[in-house]
């Protein structure tokens, strides 16, 4: 009797701990939850940003999930984007003049020919983003009203053609960043991306292609630029004290009055 009911008990256990084996099993196997879905529709989105503009008052998306939309070529100046999933949107030619886009997801986001005067991208994540060709400025020369921050930002891997002159970049993680000079289209004179006068301490420039870059004058102190690409990269005037070059490509880089105390892995320093 005693018997049977050991055998019993042992073949209910062993059921037990099969079924949660197969339980382990399904959810190993199963697909991943599908990404936030948009809260809100193209459509609703202009008609909240035409309401705001009508009250006098700035549009409010704060937290709120924009996630694959189509937003080209609409005017969110002023509006707060905080927090926002604005992943894998379209954004070219958009207005974001004067957006708060603070700690926002804009990863794979596109952005290119937008318009970004004064719109803050701090701590956003605008990794794999493409920012080419950004309107930065109303005139020629970029007003200190009209200066962007992408403090703390993570901009790994993206692709950057822009103007950033004295712009905030500290703590930024440009990693990977794609910003070289496309030499096969410069017909109208050289395009290419400037950090002119840009504070960029302890920015990370890790493996990033920064080829003909302009830097002149940057605040670059304890940067990393480890197995960058700075090919005819351009320094002059830039404080580099502290930043590391080990590895980095820096044939033809001007580093004319630049302030080089403790920098690690240039040439003959």
């Amino acid at each position: 009797m005693a018997a049977t009911a050991t055998a019993g008990h042992n073949g209910e256990t062993m059921r037990a701990l099969h079924a949660l084996a197969l339980l382990a099993a399904v959810l190993l196997t199963a697909p991943a939850s599908p990404a936030r879905a948009a809260d809100l529709t193209r459509a609703e989105v202009e008609t909240l940003l035409e309401a705001a503009r009508a009250g006098g008052r700035s549009a409010d998306f704060t937290g709120r999930s924009l996630a694959s939309l189509d937003l080209s070529g609409l005017d969110f100046s002023g509006a707060d984007l905080s927090d926002a999933d604005l992943s894998d949107t379209d954004l070219r030619r958009a207005k974001l003049v004067g957006t708060r886009l603070v700690g926002a997801t804009l990863a794979r986001a596109r952005l290119n020919l937008a318009w970004v005067m004064a719109a803050d991208f701090s701590r956003a994540d605008l990794r794999e983003a493409v920012l080419e060709t950004l309107v930065v400025s109303e005139g020629l020369e970029i007003r200190p009203e009209e200066v962007n921050r992408f403090t703390g930002a993570d901009l790994s891997g993206a692709r950057v053609t822009a103007r950033f002159h004295r712009a905030d970049f500290r703590g930024a993680r440009l990693a990977n960043l794609q910003a070289s000079v496309d030499m096969r289209n410069q017909s109208m004179g050289m395009i290419r991306t400037e950090f002119t006068g840009a504070t960029m301490t302890s920015a990370d420039f890790k493996n990033a292609q920064l080829a003909r870059v302009d830097f002149k004058f940057a605040r670059l102190m304890e940067a990393d630029f480890r197995a960058a690409d700075l090919t005819r990269a351009d320094f002059a005037g830039a404080d580099l004290t502290r930043a590391n070059f080990t590895g980095a490509t820096v044939e033809g880089a001007v580093f004319d009055s630049a302030t080089l105390d403790g920098t690690r892995g240039l040439p003959g320093r």
